[in-house]
C-alpha cells in the first residue's frame, strides 16, 4: 500500500469525467487500497481515484465505526428517493472547508466490486450523501458545485485564504 498525493482546488483535473474499469484486477485492487490508505491519512471518510489524478470510476468509502472501506468500481445512482437531506460536506482535494449540501435522502446503486461480482445496494443517510457526492466527482461534479453560486464564491474565498495562512 502507498500513500498518494490528492489533487487540490482549483485543479482542473477535479472536472473531468472518469472511465469505466474494464475489469477487476491486482492493479485495481492496489489502486483500492492506496485510495483507502489516502484517504484515511488525508483525513476523510470518501474518496475517489480521480483525487490522486487516476481518471477511473473508483469510489472507497469508509465511515466512522466501519471495519472495512466500501469499494464500489463503476458504480451508477439507479434510483434516488424523492425525499430529500441537507449534510455538511466537504472534500479531500479542498480541506478545512465546509458547507451544506441537499441530496437524495436514499439511493440505490449498482457497481462492481473488488470480487468482480455486480452489486446493487441500497443507503440513506450519511453513506446516501457519500456516495452521491463522491459519484458526482466521478462525473466531474466538484461538491461545490451543488451550491449557489454566492456560497461557493464565498467558500472559495475562505478556502483561498486559509492556502495562503497554511502557506
Amino acid at each position: 500500500m502507498a500513500l498518494r498525493p490528492i489533487i487540490r482546488f482549483p485543479d482542473p483535473r477535479l472536472r473531468q469525467k472518469a472511465e469505466a474499469i474494464p475489469g477487476i484486477d491486482d492493479e485495481v485492487r492496489t489502486l483500492a487500497r492506496d485510495l483507502a490508505e489516502t484517504m484515511h491519512a488525508a483525513p476523510g471518510i470518501g474518496i475517489t481515484a480521480p483525487h490522486i489524478c487516476v481518471l477511473r470510476r473508483l469510489v472507497v468509502i469508509q465511515l466512522e465505526g466501519g471495519t472495512e472501506p466500501h469499494v464500489s468500481v463503476n458504480p451508477e445512482i439507479v434510483w434516488s428517493s424523492p425525499e430529500m437531506i441537507r449534510h455538511v460536506e466537504g472534500s479531500v482535494s479542498m480541506p478545512g472547508v465546509t458547507d451544506e449540501i441537499e441530496r437524495h435522502a436514499r439511493v440505490r446503486v449498482r457497481y462492481t466490486g473488488l470480487d468482480g461480482l455486480e452489486h446493487e445496494e441500497e443507503a440513506e443517510g450519511l453513506m446516501a450523501v457519500c456516495l452521491q457526492h463522491e459519484i458526482d466527482q466521478l462525473d466531474g461534479i466538484f461538491w461545490i458545485d451543488r451550491l449557489s453560486k454566492l456560497k461557493r464564491d464565498r467558500l472559495i474565498k475562505r478556502f483561498d485564504k486559509l492556502q495562503r495562512v497554511r502557506a
